[in-house]
Parts: structure tokens; C-alpha cells; sequence
């Protein structure tokens, strides 16, 4: 089995910024195979505030461009790869990045809709000038809705290169990382209900295979996601959906029926050969339990309305550390939903080979 890595960026451990003054995120690292990383991002380390506090790396939220523009800059410096965001629609669709990847960013390749030209990216049009020449977002914001980037919609991503982090964001749905040790073929999918109910896992791992890849190989992980106790979908919903997932139909703490996604994944997976997956609930547990006495998450637990102001009985609470509900370390739009806000964050969960 893969080791985990002990490696947590956290910022009691290490300076709080980078070089160019940058909050460094506070990330979750799982070794999943030789010289093949998964990173989960926590809501720790980062420019975002308010209901998107503090390292919202969504663009299409409506938080502040330049501050997300921080955030995921900061993320490629710390996993030291160039991120691939796609526009995520609850496709069964995926796309081999291979075809079109381009730096069209200072972090990397971004057609994921985010409020920003490829145009400025490439001529630095918009874009300011330091001192020593290099160019760099503006001290405003410039994005706006009519001004955004070259757009593919697919909820998978598949890569032979190295250097490039595969991301998908989530703030409930679940993110499925793969790897193919041995050709050195990555994926990711992007799982929520409908997404699931479309194949997409399947349409990963036919990509994966079209590059080479063995499923035989293929060494997968579940990323954080709302788990089958709390994701309340209703009686109608469960059934449809327990048709395509048996026994994937769940009785919420909420009182009502549910349905269990990372279960759901576990049978598509294992119809698409993917046998070998790697539990990150552990190494998450000891992260969530290594920073329970974290200041920045107590202020954000004290602050945002979504649970216990006291970020002891947030962790307490916790029954799966997995949860993006019950985690406080994690988005969730449904516990932004039950807190009445009209907005929340996005996490990235990110596969590289170095």
C-alpha cells in the first residue's frame, strides 16, 4: 500500500506567506503512488473573506477576482505544478487536457469560466507591472461577467504530462482521484449525483485507458464529500438514484432519505476495473485532529455563522472526517444553505505527477 505523506502545509509550521507576500494554503497531501500526489484544500490560508473566507479557489462564486487569483497562485506554488481547471456542469464528460493545455495564467491552465480573458493572460493586457518588470494581477479587480475565459465543460481530466495538477473543485459533490502507476497516466472526476448517474467515472477511466492506462493499475482515491448521513435528497430522488447505485439509499440525521455518493463511486469504479483504492480518511482524521487548536480555522468557526462558534465543539460534532458538512476544514453548500447564505467557497482536490 502507498505511504502517506507527513508533509501538512501549515502555516504554525512554516512562514504564513511565500515570497511574493501570498498566504500559503494550508493543504492536505496523500502520497497515492511513486511520485504521484493527491492534495485536498482546506478552507486555511488565503485572500478570500466573508462567506467565501479564506481560500476560496472557485471563480465563478462571485468572490473578489483578485483574491482567488491569489489563492490558486499560491496553491501552484505550494504543490509546485501548473493547475488544469475545467468548467464543471454534472457531465458524464471527460477530456484529455493533453489536446488543449496552454499557460493561459500565472498558475496555469484555466478554462474553467473564471472571470477573466485568456486574451489578458497571454498579452498581460489588464495586467500591472512591478518594478523589475514582471507582470502581476492589478491592485483592483477587473473581472466581470461578460469578460471571461475560453470555456470546456467536462467533470474529468485526464493527463499523461507531469507538472500538471489535475483539479476539481467540490463543496459536497465528490472528487475521484486516479493514477496509473506504471504509465504515468492521471485522472479526475468530478461526482455529484448527476454526474454519477451519467457515467462520468467511467468516461475517466475509458480516457485514462484510450492514453495507455491499465485498470488493473489504476490506484484511486475518494476525496472529501457530503457523506450518506447527511446529503437529504428525499424519498423520490433516493429511489431513482438507488436504481443505477443498489443499496446506496441512506436514512439522514436530518430524518429524512438520503443518498451515499462515495458508495455510488465505489460500484462504478469497480465496474470500470479500479480495484486498488487508497482510504484518505485517515491521513484527513490525523489532519483535522493536528489542527483542531488552529487560530485561523477557530476565527473562521467563530465567524461564519455555519455551526458552534467554538471550533472544539465543531470538531467534537464531527462523526466523518471525509464530510464536507460536518468538517469545518472543508466548503459545503449544503451547510452554507442551512446557515441561510447565498454564497459559499469551492475546495480543489488535485492530482499531479511530478
Amino acid at each position: 500500500m502507498p505511504e502517506y505523506s507527513d508533509e501538512i502545509l501549515d502555516s504554525n509550521q512554516i512562514s504564513s506567506t511565500d515570497k511574493e507576500g501570498r498566504p500559503i494554503p494550508v493543504t492536505i497531501p496523500i502520497a497515492l503512488a511513486p511520485g504521484i500526489t493527491v492534495v485536498y484544500t482546506t478552507r486555511l490560508g488565503g485572500l478570500s473573506a466573508g462567506d467565501y473566507g479564506n481560500l476560496n479557489l472557485g471563480g465563478k462564486s462571485g468572490d473578489n477576482p483578485q483574491a482567488v487569483m491569489s489563492n490558486r497562485i499560491a496553491l501552484s506554488e505550494a504543490v509546485h505544478a501548473r493547475l488544469s481547471l475545467v468548467s464543471q456542469v454534472h457531465s458524464g464528460v471527460a477530456v484529455d487536457v493533453d489536446d488543449s493545455f496552454v499557460v493561459n495564467t500565472p498558475f496555469g491552465f484555466d478554462v474553467s469560466g473564471t472571470h477573466r480573458s485568456v486574451e489578458e493572460y497571454q498579452t498581460g493586457r489588464g495586467m500591472e507591472t512591478d518594478a523589475d518588470g514582471r507582470k502581476h494581477e492589478p491592485t483592483e479587480p477587473t473581472g466581470s461577467a461578460e469578460n471571461v475565459s475560453q470555456v470546456i465543460e467536462a467533470d474529468g481530466q485526464v493527463t499523461s504530462q507531469s507538472g500538471i495538477a489535475l483539479g476539481m473543485f467540490a463543496a459536497d459533490c465528490l472528487p475521484v482521484l486516479l493514477a496509473d502507476p506504471v504509465t504515468g497516466v492521471i485522472g479526475a472526476a468530478h461526482c455529484g449525483r448527476r454526474g454519477l448517474e451519467r457515467g462520468i467515472i467511467e468516461s475517466t477511466v475509458e480516457l485514462m485507458k484510450l492514453k495507455g492506462a491499465d485498470p488493473t493499475n489504476i490506484i484511486a482515491t475518494l476525496g472529501p464529500r457530503i457523506c450518506g448521513d447527511c446529503y437529504e435528497v428525499g424519498d423520490e430522488v433516493a429511489d431513482q438514484f438507488v436504481k443505477r447505485f443498489p443499496l446506496t439509499k441512506t436514512q439522514t440525521r436530518f430524518g429524512g432519505a438520503g443518498i451515499d455518493i462515495a458508495e455510488a463511486a465505489m460500484i462504478d469504479l469497480a465496474f470500470a476495473g479500479v480495484h486498488q483504492v487508497v482510504d484518505s480518511m485517515p491521513r484527513v482524521h490525523a489532519a483535522t485532529e493536528y489542527l483542531e487548536a488552529d487560530p485561523e480555522l477557530a476565527e473562521l468557526c467563530r465567524t461564519d455563522g455555519e455551526g458552534p462558534a467554538e471550533l472544539a465543539e465543531r470538531i467534537g460534532n464531527i462523526n466523518h472526517s471525509m464530510c464536507t458538512l460536518e468538517n469545518p476544514l472543508w466548503y459545503s453548500h449544503r451547510r452554507a444553505s442551512l446557515a441561510n447564505k447565498a454564497h459559499e467557497g469551492r475546495l480543489l482536490a488535485l492530482i499531479v505527477r511530478q
